[in-house]
């Protein structure tokens, strides 16, 4: 698959402080990648060296097979879309379309046809005679992305843009630059803090940490196989349930902690596997709150055990049961028409091959 963008060893530090650390990254041509993390990992800091719009201290920038290390973000040939709007409020919609392509010396035909495309394509061709301050957040997020849109780049950039809107408007949007993805098949890089808009958005996600990149992969294959106890906390709302205990390799491979003894035939041991692990090696267990069984379903998995109920979060479709397991809150999802209360006591399992086992020395997925 052909790249379009790579970067080589990339470092970049504000005084003592190292921001990105020798980083590597390879953006396939058309792909819809989303850098994700908590604040202060470097995920914009990473999209601006992208941009131009930092001076890297060491390593190469490559778009589209062209070294742009060191040119200006106007020659790089990207488009960028901004957190704050950033319009020219005394200009109309059409106006702030306009002026970067004007700047550029563009005829006045040609203009007017991208401005068209983009209208068209984001739906706000009603809007262009109108100032930003008539419109609402929503209709300024698409205008911004509109102003990226006309330049007609092969790059987009997206720098957490639907990070001021109400959580509806976030959906609505969502869908809306996935679609625009869909038809335009340009490459895409997006950046957001929001789990849900990575997986939604995301062809493949890039999670980062101290400014390195932690694991890149589909959200499927993060959300199932997160490459350590970092990557599984973050991603899931709400987060993974962690046992701490034992890892049994005596006789079948099993996890004992407390009463706890699960056999782990059918768990998928990744990476280091058993290799060098002897018996009562400390362990951490995973398991995500809609991966637990209740009723019927537990004749389908090979263990079992009863909580007490602790609080109940109603969420529409399904339930968040909160409880206790071995001494550590544990959660897990209930049908929403589930009338379970504080007190109450329920009998959960889970399959096996459906949890994570991390080293509890080095959280890594085992």
């Amino acid at each position: 698959m052909t790249s379009s963008i790579s970067i080589n060893n990339l470092a970049l530090s504000f005084g003592e402080i190292k921001v990105l650390k020798d980083l590597n990254l390879e953006i396939n041509d058309g792909e819809f990648l989303v850098l994700l993390g908590s604040s202060g990992c470097g995920k914009s800091t990473l999209l601006n060296c992208i941009a131009g719009l930092l001076d890297i201290n060491d390593g190469q920038i490559h778009i589209k097979g062209r070294n742009v290390t060191w040119e200006e973000p106007k020659d790089r040939g990207i488009g960028m879309v901004f957190q704050s709007y950033a319009l020219y409020p005394q200009m109309t919609v059409k106006g702030n379309l306009s002026f970067g392509l004007k700047n550029a010396g563009l005829p006045k035909s040609e203009i007017e046809s991208r401005i068209k495309h983009a209208a068209e394509i984001l739906q706000i061709e009603p809007l262009l005679k109108r100032k930003p301050a008539h419109l609402s957040g929503g209709q300024r997020q698409r205008v911004a992305i509109g102003r990226a849109l006309v330049r007609d780049v092969d790059v987009f950039l997206f720098d957490e843009p639907l990070s001021n809107l109400d959580a509806k408007l976030r959906a609505d949007l969502r869908v809306e630059i996935k679609r625009l993805h869909h038809r335009l098949q340009n490459t895409m890089v997006y950046v957001t803090h929001d789990q849900v808009e990575a997986m939604t958005l995301a062809n493949r996600i890039a999670i980062m940490r101290d400014g390195a990149i932690v694991q890149l992969d589909a959200p499927h294959t993060i959300y199932n196989k997160p490459v350590n106890r970092f990557v599984a906390e973050f991603i899931g709302s709400p987060s993974m349930n962690f046992v701490p205990g034992k890892l049994q390799t005596d006789n079948a491979p099993a996890f004992s902690s407390g009463d706890m003894h699960i056999p782990l035939q059918n768990y998928p041991f990744d990476g280091a596997g058993l290799n060098n692990l002897t018996g009562g090696h400390d362990v951490l267990l995973g398991i995500r709150p809609e991966h637990i069984v209740t009723g019927a379903s537990l004749a389908e998995v090979p263990w079992s055990t009863t909580v007490e109920v602790d609080v109940v979060e109603p969420m529409g479709s399904d339930t968040l049961i909160w409880s206790r397991l071995n001494q550590q809150d544990f959660r897990f999802r209930v049908d929403g028409q589930s009338l379970l209360d504080k007190g109450d006591r329920v009998q959960i399992g889970f399959d096996p091959a459906k949890i994570c086992v991390f080293d509890n020395t080095t959280e890594l997925r085992l």
